[in-house]
This record gives C-alpha cells, sequence and structure tokens, in this order.
C-alpha cells in the first residue's frame, strides 16, 4: 500500500482549507470525489506551485476529473470558486428564475446552474433541528400523522414546485427506471435445460463425430428487448411538464441494463424535432441544453395531428420496428381538423406493440374528454394515465410491464 511523506503546511493552511471546500463545491455538483482525491489535491498543489493560474487549474483538474462530462461542471465550478471575485452575484443571477418573455444578456452555459447550487449550499446557513427559543412554547406533534419531505415531494405537481423541490424532484428522477420485460422471439440460444430440441446443432455436432447423434442438443428462445419510443409535447400549456419528463427520459437512455433496445426521443410543438442524440450525452444539463437549442417552438403552439403525421412519414418504420412500445406526452389540447388527427392516431397505434398516454390534465378529479383533440386521441391508445408528479411516473414503470393495465381509458371512454 502506498505511503505518503509527511506534507508541510503553515499553521494557518487556508489554502488547504479552501480546497477541501472545493471538493465539497465539486461533490455537490455532481462528481464523485472522496477524501483521497481530496489529499491527492493538496500533495499535488504543494509539489507543482500555484504561481500560475493555468497550472493551478490544470492540477486540480487532473486530481479531480476522470469523466468527460465532468469537465463542465468543473470549469464552471473553478471560475465561480477561484477566479470570479464576484462569483456570488453571478451564482445568484444563475439561481433567479427566468422571466417569461423577457430575453437575458447571458444564458447560463451547462453546468453553471449546478454549479452555483453546489457553492450556495456551501454559503447558506444550516439550522439545527432540535433548536428552540429559549421562552419558546414547545408543541409536540404526533409523527404517525406527518409525511417525508420526500414523500410529499413525490405527490406534488410538477407545475407547483417551488425552485429548490424543482431541483430536488430532478435528482429523485434520475434514480427512477422504467423495466420492460423482453419479447419472446422465434431465435433460440443454446441451452442444457433447454425445451426445445436444436436439430441443426445436433447435425453440426454429429459430422465432426463421423456422423454418429451421441446426444441431441437443446435451446432456449433468445430474448429481444424493444425499442422505447417518445413523443413529448413542448407547447406552452406543457413546458414545466415537459423539462421534467425529459430528466426521466434522459435517465432512461442512460441507464445500463434496463432492458430497452434502443431509446428514440421526439419533441413536438408546431414542428417534429428528434432529439435521440441529445439524450446520448451523459451529461443531463447539457444534454437538456442542446435539445432545447435543436427544438426551435420551444413553449410554442401545439400541431398534434401534423407532428403525427412527419412522425409517421418519416421516422415510423425506422424507430417502430421490432414492437416498440410508444409514450405520447401531451395534454391533447389540439385546435386543427380532429379528423386528421383521429387518422394519424389510429396509424400510429397500428404500428406500436403498445401505445401509452401520459396527459397532466388527468390529476384533475372532474377531468372528462370535452376537449375535441382528447375525444378523438382517446379510442386510439392502450393506456391513458396521469404525468403530472414523481409518482405518476413511478406508476407507469408499473405499468410498462403489465400489457392489460388501461390506465383511466376504460372509465373515460363510458363518458365519450
Amino acid at each position: 500500500m502506498a505511503e505518503y511523506i509527511p506534507l508541510e503546511l503553515p499553521d494557518n493552511p487556508r489554502l488547504a482549507q479552501n480546497i477541501i471546500h472545493f471538493a465539497r463545491a465539486l461533490r455537490r455538483a455532481g462528481l464523485p470525489i472522496g477524501p483521497g482525491r481530496v489529499i491527492d489535491a493538496i500533495r499535488a498543489v504543494e509539489a507543482a506551485g500555484f504561481t500560475e493560474r493555468m497550472d493551478f487549474f490544470w492540477t486540480l483538474h487532473a486530481c479531480f476529473v476522470n469523466r468527460p462530462e465532468h469537465r463542465v461542471i468543473f470549469a464552471q465550478v473553478f471560475r465561480l470558486y477561484w477566479r470570479d471575485p464576484r462569483y456570488l452575484e453571478h451564482m445568484m443571477s444563475f439561481m433567479l428564475p427566468a422571466i417569461r418573455g423577457v430575453q437575458e444578456e447571458k444564458s447560463a452555459a451547462s453546468g453553471e446552474k449546478r454549479a452555483a447550487q453546489a457553492l450556495l449550499d456551501d454559503l447558506l446557513p444550516e439550522i439545527p433541528e432540535n433548536e428552540q427559543s429559549e421562552e419558546g412554547t414547545e408543541i409536540e406533534i404526533k409523527s404517525t400523522l406527518t409525511m417525508s419531505a420526500e414523500e410529499k415531494l413525490r405527490t406534488l405537481d410538477f407545475e407547483q414546485m417551488s425552485t429548490a423541490e424543482v431541483a430536488e424532484a430532478k435528482r429523485m428522477l434520475a434514480r427512477l427506471t422504467l423495466p420492460v420485460k423482453p419479447i419472446p422471439s422465434r431465435r433460440g440460444k443454446a441451452s442444457v435445460l433447454g425445451k426445445q430440441a436444436d436439430y441443426r446443432r445436433t447435425l453440426m455436432k454429429s459430422m465432426r463425430q463421423g456422423g454418429e447423434i451421441r446426444a441431441i442438443s437443446r435451446k432456449t428462445p433468445r430474448p429481444r428487448w424493444p425499442n422505447l419510443v417518445v413523443l413529448c409535447d413542448i407547447s406552452g400549456s406543457m413546458s414545466q411538464y415537459s423539462r421534467m419528463v425529459l430528466h426521466f427520459l434522459h435517465a432512461v437512455a442512460n441507464e445500463k441494463g434496463a432492458g430497452w433496445a434502443k431509446v428514440h426521443a421526439f419533441t413536438f410543438g408546431t414542428r417534429l424535432t428528434n432529439i435521440t442524440r441529445h439524450l446520448a450525452t451523459r451529461d443531463v444539463d447539457a444534454a437538456l441544453k442542446a435539445a432545447g437549442a435543436e427544438a426551435q417552438d420551444w413553449e410554442g403552439g401545439t400541431r398534434i395531428g401534423q407532428c403525427l403525421h412527419a412522425f409517421n412519414r418519416d421516422w415510423s418504420r425506422r424507430v417502430m420496428g421490432q414492437g416498440a412500445v410508444v409514450l405520447l406526452i401531451t395534454d391533447g389540447l389540439d385546435r386543427d381538423d380532429a379528423g386528421a388527427l383521429e387518422k394519424e392516431m389510429e396509424r400510429l397505434h397500428l404500428s406500436s406493440r403498445r401505445l401509452i398516454w401520459l396527459n397532466p390534465l388527468l390529476r384533475w378529479d372532474g377531468f372528462a374528454p370535452k376537449a375535441t383533440g382528447i375525444r378523438a386521441m382517446l379510442p386510439h391508445v392502450d393506456s391513458f394515465r396521469a404525468g403530472h408528479s414523481i409518482q405518476s411516473l413511478e406508476e407507469l414503470a408499473k405499468a410498462i410491464s403489465r400489457p392489460d393495465d388501461p390506465g383511466e381509458k376504460a372509465r373515460l371512454m363510458n363518458m365519450l
């Protein structure tokens, strides 16, 4: 095991303390940094020196960064922590919500908001949970009647969340999975315990033994995983829900071993945009920033029928093969021709193995299929579910594996 030589530090090692706080900010921003890397960084700076700014940057970079997607986060935290004398004002400006309709002077780059949040968490004072006033009245609350903050956040509507709750919800969505059962196929693979006889393999073995068949080879069906195709509405009425759903889809697309052959994602408002390659980026901030730049109709109008027509015409044969499951995320509020919309929905339904519609309007108890677009789309889906909270997305993960789960479709079809 490697042994470190004694490290000589001054009596008041402010530089070492600053490196430790810098490492804590990187850890909050998502970089996997432990105590060993912090010690290595302090020793590397002591060995290399810090007279030159770029030498100091690359010394810490070599100690803390080991993945390409972490470079942007490290650069932003370093700039705010070490190089910018007014970094607190910059961090506060990044964390303030943008006002719709007002053009920002400089939009936050990928990773800046995460870096600002990590540094602000270190500056905000922590209030002890058990701190009480000496003259105050002590109030006892029965814990069985209370809910944890995480449980409340699971059922909270995405549109009603504050900035801090949205950040926590995104972290919870990053941990969700969307497992799916494999599709049985006619192709088989060799298996000693297989129930089917593999005559081809048996004859191939007999040719190596002079034509004598000594044992019958067995095989079992080879599992085949379907594709996941997501059509997400990014119009003005769906903007907040679309952002949260895209965070969830990014986690699904980058989850290894989740079962999907490939995840194809499309956004639509007034036109259809393919963002599949952007979701393949490991860093979620960079992925959604690139997807937002690609989709020019964000928070615009809605033309569901025309966008579905473009998908059925240009992309259906490319991505819908081999039993793809389709997630349609929209509120269904469309003013175009209902006959054309119904025709495109029928074609999409026939091309997919299963079509699931997530509608955030279903969160209302008095929801009824009164809109023309909803009435045209509802008969051509296999499952109709709510998509307004973390709990609704968790229930979606359970419904994916149950082909006979119609959600709320049967109840709403009786109202038509």
